[in-house]
């Protein structure tokens, strides 16, 4: 496993080295002299063809699944990379689909240097942390090679005894930042073998172990370093006006002797909803341990941001700090038009009050109205019936009088 990390720290290497010797193919032959400890190379072939077999100057025969220890390959569909330590003097040769265009490229003293991280950290605190690549002790600058390059830096919270824990109980790497040599950010210039990291230290306090790993192989395990991470030196209130003619402030202070009096610095940039951006900045004079940024209220009313950056001096190790305060959001109401019109409002609210009781008794008429109406047309209507079934009984009793009295004066005629 060693061997093929090796080999795939030698991949982009053999292509883009400045600093190398080169062997050109004849023949898919090639010679290696006695002064060669190590010899590295590609073979590029036809798309999906079989691995080379490698044949040493005495015949001797490597192949892909077949050869020693000190052979690292690896091959595929149209590419095998080989390492060899301590290769045989004299020619040797590749047999296969070999392309007519190789070279191989031997690498020396291929080094990576790391800063070291200070012993105690600050949390939320931002920090410039920096790698160099050489070769023969010199920078390596080939761009081609340098954008290859994967560094990154991984914190673990640090066990005691680690070597008596289980793999599955360690703490799980946390990725901190990747290296960049592309001249933005923190990086300095593009392409000058520094590899630069904006590293933002967004822990909880405790002590950590710091490991510089390499995606792709090349150093895997540079730099390993423990740290202790203690919480910030200083804090940060935001405090609004209450009007918009009152300023918002922003109050920085610091913990009594955690830095040096008069060091501190902030830059603070405020945002409004329709990104109109306001920018203040103040320094602490003589031996001021606190400092107040002042900046104008919104307004308008909508929704506002805050953020900056604070730099101060550690008193512990005279160290450069760099704090990143992040965006914060604020609000500004409409409270100064309410007050202005209060009393149209309140009048506006009489008036729909006064309307919804006349509205209301309105109604209370209108249902009284309906309501003596049906009992008056009931009434009449009663009257009517009443008065219909007088006369009907009226009438029958006049019928009944007239037939009796018609009967007595039959019943008298006969009598005579």
């Amino acid at each position: 496993m060693k061997r093929f990390c090796w080999l795939l720290l030698l991949v982009p290497v053999l292509s883009w080295a400045t600093e190398k010797s080169e062997m050109t193919w004849l023949d898919n032959r090639f010679r290696v002299d006695d002064t060669v400890e190590q010899v590295s190379f590609v073979i590029k072939r036809e798309n999906n063809s079989q691995p080379v077999v490698l044949v040493r100057p005495d015949g001797h025969k490597y192949y892909y699944w077949r050869h020693p220890d000190s052979v690292a390959w690896y091959q595929s569909p149209d590419m095998d990379i080989i390492s060899i330590d301590h290769p045989m003097p004299g020619p040797w040769q590749a047999v296969g689909k070999v392309s007519p265009y190789n070279e191989v490229k031997i690498l020396s003293n291929l080094k990576l240097t790391v800063d070291r991280l200070p012993a105690r950290l600050y949390q939320s605190e931002t920090l410039k942390f920096s790698a160099r690549l050489t070769q023969n002790g010199k920078p390596l600058t080939d761009r081609d090679f340098l954008d290859k390059m994967k560094l990154s830096v991984e914190f673990y919270e640090y066990v005691e005894l680690a070597d008596g824990v289980s793999s599955e109980a360690l703490p799980k790497p946390i990725v901190m930042g990747e290296f960049a040599d592309d001249g933005t950010g923190f990086d300095e210039r593009p392409g000058d073998g520094t590899f630069t990291v904006e590293l933002a230290v967004d822990l909880q306090p405790g002590k950590y172990q710091v490991v510089i790993n390499s995606g792709n192989a090349i150093f895997e395990r540079a730099v390993e370093q423990t740290v202790l991470i203690y919480p910030p030196p200083l804090t940060a209130i935001f405090i609004q006006g209450k009007t918009a003619d009152e300023m918002n402030q922003v109050i920085i202070d610091t913990e009594d002797g955690s830095i040096k009096p008069g060091s501190l610095a902030a830059h603070i940039e405020q945002k409004s909803f329709d990104d109109d951006t306001t920018i203040c900045q103040e320094v602490a004079i003589g031996d001021e341990e606190s400092l107040k940024v002042l900046l104008p209220n919104g307004q308008k009313p909508g929704s506002y941001s805050w953020s900056g950056w604070l730099y101060a001096t550690d008193s512990y190790d005279n160290r450069e700090l760099v704090f990143r305060l992040p965006e914060s959001h604020f609000a500004v109401m409409a409270d100064l038009e309410l007050d202005s019109d209060l009393a149209k409002y309140r009048a506006q609210q009489q008036v729909k009050k006064r309307n919804k009781e006349i509205a209301r008794i309105t109604a209370e008429r209108e249902e009284a109205r309906d309501t003596a109406t049906k009992i008056i047309i009931m009434t009449n209507v009663l009257v009517i019936i009443l008065g219909i079934a007088g006369f009907i009984f009226w009438r029958k009793r006049k019928v009944k009088r007239l037939l009796e009295e018609a009967g007595g004066l039959d019943i008298a005629g006969v009598k005579d």
